[in-house]
């Protein structure tokens, strides 16, 4: 295993990788990329089959909030390339951007296709060499240590950009695998754990078999004093979805402290509880519940499923219900989640090198020269644009602490 001439090292090449490897390729560095697929931005691609949704359009103090602990460490990474420079930075790749309806951040095409070839074709011409099929090991050494199809090889890097993932989505990509090998050299991990997931909940077979697969339009869901509206998807076991992974911070930690946690689902946030009982109030005559509810409230077959499971499973018929207690059922449905999706199903990830590890550059303090970008760090954030935003901004402050930590030595 002979070493390889100098260069930058970035390790990974999802958008945290790339974009480092641009920065620091554009500063005039010989920058190599290694990742262990035989493909770049996997898990990107996976991204954008619904419509890249790149970063959002609301105002900086409230986009800040949606990182929550982790804002004040973020802060200056998303100040230095906010959501309107990765407009910008998109546009400069011919990839047209727009703003939906929700706020949220499109490229025109909708798609990631166009935009990776775009870039792939710049960072070539920056003169980034990128080497898949190497998979990182670890140190030996100074060196990194990497396996490829055909031996292991060693590398001796001016310095190194971590860019490895999190450890959703393991079969493109990014599988954790080197949470061990950071703690090994000193460096604190917080756990992996599962972000923008679906929860467990124990549905009856009768509602499971006649429901999964059937989105819940238009609610809100609550835990605590954290409201989500958005939509949510019956699952066989279980409710995904954008309102569902919104809560997933405060879910993961009711369920870590209680063993479960309780959900509050509004199925008609648009209406008061005493607007809803107004409606009710009104003679049912010869029709059957189930029409009686989906005309006076305008509520889906999905939406009356589950509000006579949930009747069911506490042992109250829903027809024996006042308009009152039912006007509180269908504003406060509560739904008991026993536990998280597995984490290969999740979206995003939790936990990761805690930040007290790194200095403001994002170098880490037990390893001079290598610096974590992305989803390798400890902080989390809803689907929205949030999680490309923050990727992008520490993959670039990432890269500028690396070169000034060159210009240095």
């Amino acid at each position: 295993m002979q070493p390889t001439e100098k260069h930058v090292a970035v390790v990974g090449a999802g958008p945290s990788g790339l974009i480092a490897a641009e920065t620091l390729a554009a500063a005039g560095h010989r920058v190599v990329v290694y990742d262990r697929m035989p493909r770049v931005g996997r898990k990107l691609l996976l991204a954008g089959r619904g419509g890249l949704n790149l970063t959002h359009s609301e105002a900086t103090e409230r986009f800040m909030t949606r990182y929550r602990g982790a804002a004040p460490r973020l802060r200056e990474a998303i100040d230095a390339f906010p959501p309107d420079s990765l407009r910008a930075w998109c546009e400069g790749l011919g990839q047209e951007t727009f703003v939906g309806s929700s706020g949220r951040v499109f490229p025109r095409a909708m798609k990631t296709s166009p935009l990776l070839r775009a870039w792939l074709a710049r960072l070539a011409g920056l003169g980034v060499e990128i080497k898949t099929n190497h998979r990182w090991l670890g140190w030996d050494g100074e060196a990194l240590v990497f396996e490829t199809p055909g031996c292991r090889l060693l590398v001796e890097p001016s310095c190194t950009v971590l860019a490895l993932g999190g450890a959703s989505w393991p079969r493109l990509g990014s599988d954790g695998s080197w949470a061990p090998v950071l703690c090994e050299a000193g460096v604190k991990v917080a756990p992996l754990a599962p972000a923008n997931c679906g929860v467990r909940i124990a549905w009856s077979e009768i509602f499971s078999a006649r429901f999964a697969g059937t989105p819940l339009k238009r609610i809100a869901l609550s835990l605590a004093d954290e409201t989500s509206r958005g939509e949510a998807m019956i699952t066989a076991d279980g409710l995904e979805g954008g309102a569902v992974y919104a809560l997933s911070a405060p879910i993961r930690d009711a369920l870590q402290h209680r063993g479960e946690a309780t959900l509050a689902i509004d199925l008609r946030p648009d209406l008061t509880a005493d607007e809803i009982a107004a409606k009710l109030a009104k003679p049912r005559g010869k029709q059957s519940l189930a029409t009686y509810l989906r005309k006076a409230l305008n509520l889906d077959p999905v939406a009356i499923g589950l509000l006579q499971e949930q009747a069911h499973a506490g042992g109250t018929p829903l027809a024996s219900l006042a308009p009152d207690a039912l006007a509180r059922a269908v504003k406060a449905l509560p739904i008991t989640a026993a536990g998280l999706a597995p984490i290969e199903r999740a979206i995003s990830t939790a936990g990761g090198v805690t930040f007290d590890d790194l200095d403001d550059a994002f170098m880490l303090r037990a390893r001079p020269g290598t610096f974590i970008a992305g989803e390798m760090l400890d902080w989390e954030a809803p689907t929205g644009g949030y999680l490309l935003q923050a990727c992008f901004a520490t993959g670039r402050a990432a890269a500028n602490g690396a070169l000034a930590y060159l210009a240095r030595t």
